[in-house]
């Protein structure tokens, strides 16, 4: 839970904005890999989840929660934002928009099976010809 001088609010980890359902697989990998860059990916899988209160460790949780929820923030479309900028953890908001946005297209997922269908029959009947 340590805050390095570069761990500004403001800063844009990654260049993909997350904009819709098609681009949240490459968004949520460059967020990944910037926020394990950073040594603060616990803040969004729950490794580092908020302590209690009364423990030495809270109110180093209260200074880096918002910076984790920020980056985010400021790598999501203005219609994203008005959704999560009342949000106060970044691992629920981490959830909620794989929730939301993490989806296989099923349309995509038959279009792809029809192709390795037409690939296998071309292979079995090259092969057995």
């Amino acid at each position: 839970m340590y805050l390095h001088s570069s761990d500004t609010p403001g800063a844009n980890l990654v260049a993909e904005q997350l904009t819709v359902n098609d681009n949240y697989g490459v968004w949520s990998r460059a967020m990944v890999i910037a926020l394990k860059a950073k040594n603060k990916i616990g803040f969004i899988d729950g490794a580092c989840a908020k302590p209690d209160q009364d423990t030495p460790l809270f109110h180093q949780w209260e200074r880096c929660n918002p910076i984790v929820l920020s980056w985010i923030m400021n790598t999501v479309s203005k219609d994203l934002f008005t959704g999560i900028v009342y949000s106060m953890d970044a691992q629920f908001v981490w959830k909620d928009l794989k929730e939301r946005f993490d989806k296989v297209n099923g349309l995509r997922f038959i279009q792809i099976l029809g192709v390795l269908h037409k690939v296998t029959r071309h292979f079995l009947f090259t092969t057995l010809s």
